[in-house]
């Protein structure tokens, strides 16, 4: 039911029954101790297959929500300590109105309230629950006064800075005409049922999945300020904030009832690790490439591969897409110390883990883009161990290329995207059948390239014969040895000529390394080159209904491992018709990372087009190690010689000698002009400007650039990998 905006005089719930008066109310709550006695804190334990947000719902009708009141402790000594450093606490009085962009009280919605037997105010939309972002739950404690959006989607309606600050950085940037289109969403004005009425239900519940503590000398300002601070944080508020202005045209599904895909995924992650007291505070690079696991146990054993399922549906009317994955990962990392002293902490050293999300319906945008707010689950490794550690990761907003189908019955044949999170170790104590968080053991901030090749039953890897393709790699090799540190990239050929069981690979790709030494130099090299026959095979996989062969493949030197073997250089997957393929690089003799293959192709290069540009560059110099993560950036080709560069990157920063980590910074650098060369044949591609360099090739399509980066910013030496895909 739409709300009426009319002008009402918004009534205040009093929190305390059979007072009075309203102050009396307000003063006997204030009396009372500020904690609640021998109800659960909803979110001082920890469990895995959940987000990090708590949901205290039980006992609550159909239509009612409970209010959590949590206050940074700068504001009060009081109240039950929770997660990320706030503390629960009674509030003085709440109250329910309806508002507009202006933030205006514009009246109270049909509600009855009640307090539970925790203390709790537990509040009953009588017209059923709130979606859109018009109706506010707003608490105070002594000065401090805090909102909330009432749609929140597991009914424990958080009211902390978290919320505050999606209240107040939201609604204020529309203009009363988007504002309008969003409620007309929600009422489905336009007579059909609109998908994004349930953006605000995911955001105002998302924004709770973020691991970022508040310190305890600041108040609700000071809170506010290091959130506005916090580059991820605010850049995923404001676009799931411009992807709630899509109407109910925008939504489309996947042409397929459902589409499996084999994940290539690889994570760069730059850190601070307090895991070891004796190098306690020290920074850390971390690499993860997914794995497939196995498990047994006394009825069998199974094989879990890493994993992308799509799945479209009709719901009322409405199309739906909706997405999840589950990628196993091995991790490997590599500590920085104060005075340049390095310890590798390999993949043997951490339990393997897992990057899986919650599952949860995205918006399919012109067949091409795949957009989506996702939360990531928990993770514990070291069960029964004596360090048990919880796996925390914070959400983001999802912004993937879909190629488009070939037909009615098939989905799209990849889904391609980069995007950021960050999360924590945290020690964890068993209490009972509980887990609890104890210290963390790391920060972490982790830039993602995650590659979904759609699997094929029956998959044929003759179809890889006598064929050509353009090849880019990004890859860190660990060491405690002369050079800690090396990162490689590659650009060049592939040749494949498959025969009866195995494929022979011979290249050409020329070979950029940056790199520091024991001493903490920084180096590089522009001249290797990589010539070696490689050899590809298929991986057969063992699924639930028997051995097929699913588009999966081996990478090695010279001999084709088995099906259940590590391959010498890494395991990958194919398209179904091989036009692209995607390799984990694990282990190899040049590190852990991500090559990327793409057929060649006689179609000239994109003459204009906006493409959205996702990606990672590390940064090595003298006395800093640094991350940038391309979030969702901008190329745009102006002509066949001409491209503008709209440059937005997460930065995180370690300041070697002071033991430094900076949480991820937001930079929006000035537009940069590229010479653009699309003429390099075979579908070959150059972008360049100054010490900038952007070099790969594009798909016979024109719609995906794979591109290795090159640059020199001062003193410190930049390499990484960039997806560039094109927008509607």
């Amino acid at each position: 039911m739409r709300l009426s905006l009319g002008l009402l005089l918004s009534s205040t719930l009093l929190l305390a029954a059979g007072c009075g008066s309203g102050e009396d109310a307000v003063e006997g709550a204030r009396n009372e101790p500020n904690d609640f006695g021998n109800s659960k804190n909803p979110a001082n334990d920890f469990s895995s297959g959940s987000t990090g947000d708590s949901n205290n719902t039980s006992g609550l009708a159909r239509n009612e929500v409970r209010i959590t009141m949590e206050v940074p402790s700068g504001v009060t000594t009081e109240g039950t300590p929770t997660r990320r450093n706030l503390r629960i606490v009674r509030p003085d009085r709440v109250s329910v109105y309806v508002t507009n962009t202006a933030l205006q009280n514009l009246g109270e919605p049909a509600i009855t309230t009640r307090t539970d037997d925790q203390g709790f105010t537990v509040i009953e939309f009588t017209n059923g629950l709130p979606l859109g972002p018009n109706v506010v739950i707003e608490a105070s404690f002594g000065n401090t006064v805090m909102r909330a959006l009432a749609a929140d989607a597991d009914r424990d309606v958080k009211v902390n800075p978290f919320s505050e600050y999606l209240v107040r950085n939201t609604l204020a940037r529309y203009t009363s005409t988007e504002f309008q289109g969003i409620l007309d969403c929600v009422n489905d004005a336009g007579g059909e049922l609109c998908l994004n009425k349930y953006v605000w239900s995911t955001l105002a519940d998302q924004v709770h999945d973020f691991e970022i503590e508040i310190p305890s000398n600041l108040g609700l300002s000071g809170a506010l300020d290091l959130l506005e601070a916090r580059g991820d944080f605010a850049r995923y508020v404001s676009a799931m904030a411009d992807y709630a202005l899509l109407d109910e045209n925008s939504s489309g599904k996947i042409s397929a009832s459902s589409a499996d895909y084999n994940s290539v995924f690889l994570g760069i992650e730059l850190g601070q690790t307090f895991l070891e007291p004796s190098i306690s505070g020290s920074g850390q690079w971390g690499i993860r490439t997914a794995q497939e696991e196995v498990l047994a146990d006394a009825n069998g054993t199974g094989y879990v591969y890493p994993a992308l399922t799509l799945t479209s549906f009709d719901a009322f009317g409405i199309n739906v897409t909706s997405l999840a994955n589950d990628i196993p990962y091995d991790r490997e990392a590599l500590i920085h110390e104060q005075g340049n002293n390095f310890y590798l902490r390999g993949s043997e050293r951490w339990e393997r883990n897992t990057h899986s999300s919650s599952p949860g319906a995205a918006t399919l945008l012109s067949d091409t883009r795949l957009l989506a707010g996702r939360a990531l689950f928990q993770s514990i490794t070291g069960r029964g161990s004596s360090t048990i550690i919880g796996w925390t990761r914070n959400p983001y907003y999802l912004d993937a290329f879909t190629s488009v189908p070939p037909d009615n019955t098939t989905g799209p044949d990849r889904v391609i995207s980069g995007y950021f999170t960050a999360g924590k170790a945290i020690e964890l104590e068993p209490v009972g059948e509980r887990l609890e968080r104890l210290s963390t053991l790391e920060d972490h901030y982790l830039s993602v390239l995650e590659i979904n090749l759609l699997r094929e039953d029956g998959f044929n890897a003759d179809i890889l014969d006598n064929r050509d393709y353009n090849v880019v790699y990004l890859s860190s090799r660990f060491s405690e040895d002369a050079t800690p540190l090396a990162v490689e990239s590659g650009f060049g050929t592939w040749q494949i000529d498959w025969q009866t069981d195995s494929g022979n690979v011979v290249q050409a790709q020329a070979v950029t390394t940056v790199q520091r030494d024991s001493s903490g130099s920084v180096t590089s090299d522009n001249t290797g080159t990589r010539t070696q026959p490689w050899t590809l095979s298929s991986r057969t996989a063992r699924l639930s209904n028997g051995n097929r062969d699913i588009g999966r493949l081996n990478l090695d030197i010279s001999t084709p491992s088995g099906d259940l073997e590590q391959p010498d250089l890494g395991v990958g997957a194919s398209t179904p018709d091989g036009s692209l393929l995607a390799f984990n690089l694990d282990d190899s003799g040049f590190g852990d990372g991500l090559l990327i293959a793409g057929e060649q192709t006689s179609n000239s290069a994109p003459t204009s087009g906006q493409f959205r540009l996702q990606g990672v560059a590390l940064g090595l110099a003298p006395d800093a190690n640094r991350l940038r993560h391309f979030d969702n950036a901008l190329l745009r080709i102006d002509s066949g010689t001409q491209a503008t560069l709209s440059s937005v990157t997460l930065n995180s920063t370690h300041d070697v000698a002071n033991q430094t980590v900076t949480t991820p910074k937001l930079v929006e650098q000035s537009d940069v002009s590229l010479t653009y060369n699309g003429t390099l044949g075979g579908g070959q591609v150059r972008f360049t400007s100054g010490p900038l360099t952007m070099e790969g090739f594009y798909t016979a399509s024109q719609d995906q650039f794979y591109l290795r980066y090159r640059t020199t910013d001062g003193d410190e030496e930049q390499i990484g990998l960039v997806l560039a895909t094109r927008l509607p």
